[in-house]
């Protein structure tokens, strides 16, 4: 039985450029032997709307075109009532946007052209996906999917005033002036963090992640041990750091070896609980969604991403 395939472009991804280079990338995957349906969005989570739309039509495979926060809005269209619309959809990218830095993790092409002939070959393996129940930036008690990275504190942050000014100058180099333009205003919060009902923090923090994938921040690798099918999150937490030594740890969470400074914890978890009476900004894949109280889940090898 022929796999009924929807494409969801974000044109305004990677500051615009996705829209010049789609005619191309039709072509590309055209020529991998992909027959496809296509649909533009125009606005924030109208990916979701479409992914979900597109499974309750039939397609069963749903391929994102853009950066990582129209790949998250995808995967949140996977699910409805806590469980996949279809368990056995199959989830497909095409790297378009400022970060890419879930493709890092998945060893993927920022390629497009290598991307769609990955594409034609469907080849799929299962990755896992954190479920968050959060406070978003209305006051209202909600939740979301991510495939790679949910972090709070300095990196929500950085990604509010990235988001808020143009990416013009790609991923690295906007992420690196937002972080160290956030840095120079940011101050530490209190956090009080639980793993697996286990409290493990109290006190001053500069940030945490929970990983699922490696990278975040425009190539920052701030989780190197994550692994996207292992079954646990790795829980990257950063304490109250004066801002002279955090611009010194700052070049080394690029190369993940910012465990030398003793400020950085590393641990691992399938649940992970944080609270602030401060105002703690939430980073998910690359947006910022809202602010801590949060809790996040792991939902184990529920995804099938082509790659």
């Amino acid at each position: 039985m022929a796999r009924k395939t929807m494409v969801i472009v974000n044109p305004a991804s990677g500051n615009g450029k996705t829209r010049i280079s789609w005619p191309d990338i039709k072509k590309n995957l055209e020529a991998a032997g992909l027959e496809f349906d296509d649909v533009f969005t125009t606005c924030r989570f109208e990916a979701t709307h479409f992914a979900s739309q597109a499974l309750r039509d039939g397609y069963d495979t749903i391929i994102s075109v853009g950066g990582d926060g129209t790949l998250n809005e995808v995967v949140n269209g996977f699910f409805a009532d806590d469980k996949m619309i279809n368990p056995e959809v199959r989830l497909g990218i095409i790297p378009g946007g400022t970060g890419g830095d879930f493709i890092r993790t998945l060893n993927y092409p920022g390629d497009y052209k290598e991307a769609c002939q990955i594409l034609g070959r469907g080849e799929a393996r299962k990755i896992d996906v954190g479920q968050l129940h959060f406070i978003d930036n209305d006051g209202k008690p909600t939740q979301r999917y991510f495939v790679n990275i949910a972090g709070f504190g300095m990196d929500g942050a950085v990604v509010e005033r990235v988001n808020r000014t143009s990416k013009f100058f790609g991923g690295f180099l906007s992420f690196l002036y937002g972080t160290i333009m956030a840095l120079i205003q940011f101050e530490s919060f209190q956090l009080s963090l639980e793993i697996d009902g286990k409290l493990v923090y109290e006190g001053p923090a500069t940030m945490a992640a929970v990983a699922n994938g490696q990278y975040f921040g425009g190539s920052m690798q701030i989780a190197p041990q994550a692994v996207l099918d292992d079954g646990v999150f790795e829980i990257v937490l950063i304490e109250g750091l004066k801002k002279w030594k955090l611009l010194r740890c700052l070049p080394s969470i690029y190369k993940g070896a910012h465990g030398q400074f003793p400020e950085v914890r590393f641990m691992q978890g399938t649940t992970v609980r944080a609270v602030s009476r401060d105002r703690a900004l939430l980073d998910i894949d690359g947006e910022q969604p809202g602010v801590l109280d949060a809790e996040f889940s792991l939902l184990p090898g529920v995804l099938n991403i082509i790659c």
